[in-house]
């Protein structure tokens, strides 16, 4: 069994291949491409959905094409065409949606829409192994701690108003640092040379979190503090990653506590973050658990992941019909019917 996995949320346009061996128990999991291709708008700026949409459009058919080739497999062997049916930017999301449906009526196959969230946690816990973690999902566009219990991914805290990685990405267009290969990652390597810490506003509400007090601040106030020559541009950065990551940690240490677990998985696009592994690690120590994580080819967005959240949702009996393949920006992680598992 063979599935296409389309991902085109946000700024990153995936395409990946995946083939579960359905003659072995469990089945056994192989890639057979992972591709993607990133619209990356000037230094200072974030991508607009118009203008994404537009890259997604442009590159799509032959990243298909592509993965195609490197899996050296023909339309007649897939079984099923998996895409991004939200959450997400309006724009990209539906360009490739539309991709989705037109392979799907040219090559016969049967559809299944993918929540983007929850591709995330079953790429993470196919890569790493993790059997029953606590999840924190932190990307530029969601923030969320998440547990698996009866059928569904609970969301024990999130974000109250913007996602952690936003926050990151908005003041990397303060320093007007790149967007290649992504804000965030030069915010992380400008952080490793800072040693000052600025104390920031530090907002958790319970399980949940909030950024837009600290980043107004940071950005209200950085102007002067670099002028004054008190802190570097790197000192801020540090000061920023460690309060938000703190933050996170925080909340994350108390669904472990909640639920029992020993198992921290971190997913999305800042779990590729190596501070923020880091002082998940040592929390995880302390309670003698154990994080996981996966490196930048499944954190970041990619098609791999809905591929492998959609083939396990077809080997329940699902589908998505045709006229029911909108997509949707507003779609959350605890709606998902999670049949696949037990």
């Amino acid at each position: 069994m063979i599935a296409l996995g389309l991902e085109g949320s946000a700024n990153k346009l995936g395409v990946g291949l995946i083939r579960h061996d359905m003659t072995t128990t469990p089945p056994t999991v192989t890639i057979l491409s992972n591709l993607r291709h990133t619209y990356h708008p000037p230094p200072g700026e974030g991508f607009l959905p118009k203008d994404t949409a537009q890259h997604h459009r442009s590159h799509i058919l032959e990243l298909v094409k592509d993965a195609m080739a490197e899996a050296n497999i023909t339309p007649k062997d897939i079984s099923v065409i998996c895409f991004t049916k939200g959450p997400g930017m309006g724009g990209p999301l539906t360009s490739v949606a539309t991709v989705a449906r037109t392979l799907a009526l040219m090559w016969n196959k049967e559809l299944v829409g993918v929540n983007h969230c929850v591709g995330h946690i079953e790429m993470g816990r196919q890569i790493t192994g993790a059997e029953n973690p606590v999840v924190l999902y932190v990307s530029g566009g969601n923030t969320q701690v998440i547990a698996y219990a009866e059928k569904r991914y609970r969301i024990f805290g999130e974000a109250l108003d913007i996602a952690v990685g936003n926050c990151l990405d908005r003041f990397a267009r303060v320093l007007n640092l790149p967007n290649d290969p992504a804000p965030g990652y030069n915010i992380e390597q400008l952080a490793k040379k800072g040693t000052k810490l600025l104390d920031l506003p530090y907002t958790v509400k319970g399980m949940d979190v909030s950024f837009s007090g600290v980043l107004t601040y940071i950005e209200t106030n950085a102007p002067a503090l670099l002028a004054s020559g008190e802190y570097t541009a790197a000192d801020l950065c540090f000061s920023l990653q460690e309060t938000v990551f703190a933050m996170l940690v925080e909340t994350t240490e108390r669904a472990m506590a909640h639920i029992g677990s020993k198992e921290v998985l971190i997913v999305g696009g800042v779990g590729c973050n190596k501070r923020l592994q880091e002082m998940m690690d040592q929390m995880a120590s302390q309670r003698d658990g154990k994080v996981f994580a996966t490196d930048e080819r499944f954190c970041i967005d990619n098609g791999i992941m809905i591929a492998q959240a959609g083939i396990l949702a077809y080997q329940t009996g699902y589908t998505t019909p045709l006229e029911k393949t909108w997509c949707t920006q507003r779609f959350r992680t605890d709606e998902v019917f999670v049949a696949w598992r037990e």
